[in-house]
């Protein structure tokens, strides 16, 4: 048979005639990574060829993925893989030469035949039991186990495609920061840890494997990876439809901690002993009946799969009619198959983001230039909504004040929720808030300001503004006496009353590039040509007018210590840290420090920093004692991808892409990194500490509640997702915690108060 050739321009680069000297017959299969092809050698015998696409092959960090899982199929025996014949990763186009198997995937035996009876389920487990002891001899994790991984060849199961495994000597162990795999078949740890996962991330995968062929569907089942991936993390699995001899077995290999699953040498032991109880033919592969080695096609009768599969997705809110077949994955493989089952996306978060800055948000230019997108599938709002049965306010936007009238004096607080904006108006975007004892003053897309009473969420005024995709996110700050508010194109800051929500002063901000600064009751205002220009924030006035060499569009923090602070890295010169006098302009001091390091805290003469590597992960919390020049650098166990940081009480605490939340102790005879928690939040917003509790919020509206002591999530809130699918956030607002009440944002739209007493009970 010819090869098969694509259409279009790039048709012959994607589809060569040759891979090193192997003639490509035929496609297999293609997916997001590359093609597989069936090929033959020289000799006539039959392979299965995966070339690398033209563009994956132009990136040096794949072709060393592309190398490494060269590396793990080898080191891995052919008895239960598909051996590799050749392969030359260093080629223009990658390519791997595998020995081709025939048989189906599990993915399209059990879409198309329905799912495997009892028997063939206990030889599907042992079979890849002991493929997983052999892989895990060979010192690698596979990590990607799923049906559409499981070759069903004559001789037993086959466990290919080696795509993101990892032998434990490679040089690409430290991988950082990447959740790459399918969330189905995924375990929690490589959601909450995924530089630690192990051999039993393999192990809790074979368990999700079963279930799918026992049933049509996975034990955590959802239209949306995101919740798929809360589920497995949080839920229980569910195994209705598991033969019952083979579910406590199941129940096992999905524990959620991996060191209660069971190895796969107990696996095997355990499922000579379900067979020994069960007078069945024998199903250990290399052994098995005539019948048995050779047919994976149900039993007469069993028709388990299309009953179990549309019961079960009609009892989690599910269409019947879901999809059958593989959880996802890039349709790759290393044996011939043709992935042809209907797949779900792949949860690939890479985290490449940068360091921390002060007030725990991206600079906003770096927010304009790499905006963060988190995609909120619009079918979890309502399965969420059905489940959790989220009631939303929805005031007039025109709530007068006097409306406040007839509130019971001393009444207990109660949780509440609004959504601000105009009435009937549709909400979207996450609320930015800040706090005063009169009132939380908020915005939001569409919302320029609103002010909103802390006790029951009563929209006291609201000001509306033309919304954007393109909003700029910052809370207003109250300074001066005034309400300061940037506009959501950030060219304009208004000065409002905070009473009355009525304007006092505005200033254009075109030629200002930088956010702006409050610092004392002065705002500063950066522009591109080093000059900073000092207005009085209860009137407007310009105060000074300063250039500053050397330091391009500096961008001032303040934390209450009454000095603007700027931040330079400058490359391999490190960094330039400048005080500066808000009053005056006048330069207090200026220090230069090794290391590329972003500020997160100022007080009584002590400033702690983040360093970050060249790849951008914070690798150390430093702190400088700026009257006696001195350096203390405390170094992180692990580099930390787009970290944000806040300190209190001299410790710092770190959240990260991919759901690490890590405590540094910088005290005089501290102990640097007292804990690390992996809380399973892939993207989350800057920590925030009020007494023994640390409180951060989730890009799926989710508000946390960590105990700072030991580490230890408190208790969290249901998640509040948008409607629109084409929501997405650039930025997560940090929660506000104000005495016993705590205040967050969410992607719905919707402004949120619950109790700091009871975090369990949110």
């Amino acid at each position: 048979m010819p090869p098969q050739r694509s259409a279009g321009s790039e048709s012959e680069a994607e589809s060569p005639r040759y891979a090193g000297q192997y003639l490509l017959e035929a496609e297999l299969g293609s997916g997001g990574m590359g093609v597989v092809h069936l090929a033959r050698s020289t000799s006539g015998l039959r392979l299965a060829v995966k070339v690398v696409h033209a563009d994956f092959a132009e990136d040096p960090e794949f072709r060393g993925r592309f190398r490494q899982e060269v590396a793990a199929a080898r080191r891995v025996s052919g008895a239960f893989t598909a051996p590799v014949v050749d392969a030359d990763p260093e080629a223009r186009r990658p390519w791997m030469a595998t020995l081709f198997i025939p048989g189906p995937t599990l993915a399209q035996h059990v879409k198309r035949n329905g799912s495997l009876p009892p028997a063939r389920l206990r030889q599907l487990m042992a079979g890849l039991a002991e493929a997983l002891r052999d892989i895990h001899r060979a010192g690698v994790v596979h990590r990607d186990l799923k049906p559409s991984n499981v070759l069903l060849a004559e001789d037993g199961p086959k466990v290919i495609d080696f795509g993101i495994s990892r032998p434990s000597d490679s040089e690409l162990r430290t991988e950082t920061g990447k959740l790459i795999g399918t969330p189905p078949f995924m375990a929690p740890e490589q959601f909450r840890r995924p530089r630690e996962v192990g051999p039993a991330a393999d192990v809790f995968a074979l368990g999700s494997v079963i279930v799918h062929a026992a049933t049509g569907s996975g034990p955590f089942d959802s239209d949306s990876p995101y919740l798929v991936a809360y589920q497995v993390v949080h839920d229980e699995p569910d195994l209705t439809g598991v033969p019952e001899e083979l579910s406590g077995l199941v129940a096992r290999c999905l524990a959620k901690e991996p060191e209660e699953r069971p190895t796969p040498d107990e696996l095997m032991a355990e499922l000579r002993s379900v067979r020994a109880s069960y007078e069945t033919q024998t199903f250990i592969p290399g052994q098995q009946g005539a019948d048995e080695a050779t047919d994976w096609a149900p039993s007469a009768g069993s028709g388990r799969s299309d009953v179990t599969h549309h019961a079960r997705r009609r009892s989690r809110g599910l269409p019947a009619d879901g999809v059958g077949g593989d959880e996802g994955g890039d349709g790759d493989g290393d044996g011939g198959r043709s992935d042809d089952s209907a797949e779900r996306p792949v949860l690939s978060s890479s985290a490449t983001g940068g360091g921390s800055s002060a007030t725990g948000k991206r600079p906003r230019s770096l927010t304009r230039a790499r905006a963060r997108r988190v995609w909120v599938p619009a079918a979890v709002l309502a399965v969420l909504t059905a489940v959790a049965g989220v009631f939303v306010l929805h005031p007039s936007a025109d709530s007068p004040a006097d409306s406040r009238e007839g509130k019971p004096p001393g009444s207990a607080f109660r949780p509440w929720d609004v959504t601000l904006g105009a009435h009937g108006a549709e909400a979207t975007g996450m609320p930015w808030c800040s706090y005063t004892p009169q009132a939380l003053y908020c915005s939001r897309p569409g919302v320029l300001a609103a002010a909103v009473d802390p006790d029951d969420g009563e929209v006291l005024w609201s000001r509306s503004e033309a919304p954007r995709d393109d909003w700029i996110p910052d809370a207003p700050t109250l300074s001066g006496g005034l309400l300061h508010v940037v506009s959501g194109d950030g060219r304009r800051l208004t000065v409002l009353d905070p009473a009355t929500g009525r304007t006092r002063w505005s200033r254009d901000l075109a030629e200002s590039d930088g956010p702006v600064s409050h610092v004392g009751g002065v705002v500063l205002l950066s522009g591109v040509d080093s000059t900073v220009t000092a207005l009085d924030a209860a009137t407007g006035e310009e105060k000074w007018r300063r250039a500053f060499p050397g330091l391009p569009s500096p961008s001032f923090r303040s934390y209450g210590d009454g000095l603007a602070y700027a931040v330079n890295p400058s490359g391999t010169d490190g960094t330039r840290v400048t005080a500066v006098d808000p009053q005056t302009g006048d330069t207090r001091w200026q220090r230069r420090l090794d290391g590329a390091l972003g500020l997160v805290g100022a007080r009584d003469g002590t400033l702690w920093f983040t360093s970050t590597d060249t790849d951008s992960y914070a690798n150390a919390v430093v702190r400088y004692d700026v009257a006696s020049r001195t350096v203390r650098r405390f170094e992180l166990r692990f580099g930390l991808p787009g970290a944000l940081a806040v300190v209190h009480d001299e410790t710092v605490y770190l959240t990260a892409d991919g759901g690490s939340l890590v405590a540094v102790d910088t005290r005089a005879g501290g102990r640097g990194q007292l804990w690390r928690l992996e809380t399973s939040v892939s993207f989350a917003s800057p920590p925030v500490v009020a007494g023994q509790r640390l409180y951060f919020t989730a890009a799926d509206g989710r508000l946390l509640a960590i105990d700072t002591a030991r580490g230890r999530l408190l208790g969290q809130t249901k998640p509040r997702l948008a409607e629109d699918s084409e929501s997405m956030v650039s930025s997560l607002p940090p929660p506000v915690a104000a005495g016993e009440k705590v205040y967050a944002g969410a992607p719905d739209g919707s402004l949120f108060a619950v109790g700091a007493g009871e975090p369990a009970g949110w």
